[in-house]
């Protein structure tokens, strides 16, 4: 998600920037940036459902000790991403008081703004990458070395073909779609985004009314990826975005495979829900001029029985759960149910 320009959401219609950093960090080091435990830190910010990705799969694969995390305050300015959840306002690592300084570090006049995630090499204090559709990926296939004993296959070989169009297509009318719905300028191009989106939710409804995940008996960078849009469905997409022919909670299947996976440890344990709803309700003021923050809705349903455990599968295949949340990057009592 980038920072800058949050003045013009709701006054142009939305179009999704491609990462314009993409090296990539790798076990062989072929863009010049090889795997190494310490020498990362990933820059995120938890409002951001792109960058939520890579919190959520840096979590699963236990790389916590192995690529530090920076969380950046949700409430971003004209100048980026910013540190002021932080002493003194700078990341403590990077010692920085805005991203766009380790952007700047690896070139100037960079098109398509500072965004999150964005992964940074701590001994330059230079960008890496800013590829979102990348990084995960490459956090469960290139990291491999550096995962926890019993770290699940977020992205198996086997099944590579299935979730990659399964992802193609929750990425282009979900993902994206959210925001073409929200950033609408004109009723046609709002009603075609809208439409779109919520075939799209219940052609996925149908899929996982018969099966607890989206490909195969496990968890899945599939899952991932619907999860960081469902989430936020109801907080913000429903109301700030105009997303509302139905709340997630008044579809059955979504809201059970939603609530599955955020009592899912990995999942819910890093959803910040007030850091959500200040970023959506209060940068995008182009949408919501006032700046108000809703009350609501209540969160208290995402701690319900969902019995999807009935479908069968497991979440982890033969791996094992994550351990406890490290004490530092355990989300506030504000931002949970």
């Amino acid at each position: 998600m980038s920072g800058g320009g949050n003045t013009a959401y709701g006054r142009k219609s939305f179009q999704r920037s491609k990462a314009h950093f993409t090296d990539r960090i790798t076990t062989d080091g072929r863009d010049g940036w090889p795997v190494e435990a310490g020498r990362y830190r990933l820059v995120v910010s938890r409002a951001c459902p792109w960058a939520s990705r890579a919190v959520i799969s840096r979590r699963l694969l236990g790389l916590e000790d192995a690529l530090s995390l920076a969380i950046a305050d949700p409430i971003q300015d004209d100048r980026s991403w910013r540190f002021t959840l932080d002493p003194d306002d700078r990341d403590p690592v990077l010692g920085i008081r805005f991203l766009h300084e380790a952007f700047d570090r690896r070139e100037s006049d960079y098109p398509g703004g500072v965004s999150v995630p964005a992964v940074v090499d701590v001994p330059s204090g230079r960008l890496v990458t800013n590829d979102y559709q990348r990084i995960t990926l490459d956090l469960a296939t290139e990291w491999t070395a550096l995962h926890r004993d019993g770290a699940p296959d977020l992205y198996p070989r086997a099944r590579r073909d299935e979730i990659d169009a399964v992802m193609a297509d929750v990425y282009e009318d979900v993902n994206n779609g959210v925001y073409r719905t929200g950033f609408a300028t004109g009723q046609d191009e709002y009603e075609g985004a809208c439409t779109r989106l919520f075939r799209r939710l219940e052609l996925l409804a149908e899929r996982l009314a018969g099966q607890r995940y989206l490909v195969g008996d496990t968890i899945t960078e599939a899952d991932i990826r619907l999860f960081t849009t469902l989430v936020r469905f109801d907080a913000v997409y429903h109301g700030h975005f105009k997303c509302n022919r139905w709340k997630l909670t008044e579809n059955q299947v979504l809201w059970a495979y939603a609530r599955d996976l955020y009592q899912t440890p990995g999942f819910g344990d890093t959803v910040d829900f007030d850091h959500i709803k200040r970023h959506y309700y209060q940068v995008h003021s182009g949408i919501n001029p006032t700046g108000i923050v809703p009350l609501g809705p209540d969160l208290s349903g995402w701690l319900t029985p969902h019995h999807r455990e009935e479908l069968g599968g497991s979440p982890f295949g033969e791996g094992t759960p994550p351990g406890p949340v490290p004490e530092a990057e355990q989300v506030p009592a504000r931002g949970r149910p």
